[in-house]
């Protein structure tokens, strides 16, 4: 899950599994596949990154000690 914040400074948790678009309108439009919509803050490219960060350290296989 992602952090994202909307409009009214509110900070929200986002499964980004379920992210199907996100789109700049000029606000930040977040689509779910459900067709929840969010708008927020964060850039299109911010979010963008908070998943594939999200993605990168869930999937990251354990370093052996």
């Amino acid at each position: 899950m992602i952090q994202v914040t909307r409009l009214n400074n509110k900070k929200y948790y986002v499964n980004c599994d379920l992210i199907e678009i996100i789109e700049s309108t000029p606000d930040t439009v977040i689509t779910l596949t459900n067709g929840k919509k969010f708008v927020v803050k964060e850039s299109c490219e911010e979010v963008v990154n908070k998943v594939v960060k999200f993605k990168r350290r869930i999937h990251r296989p354990e370093r052996e000690v």
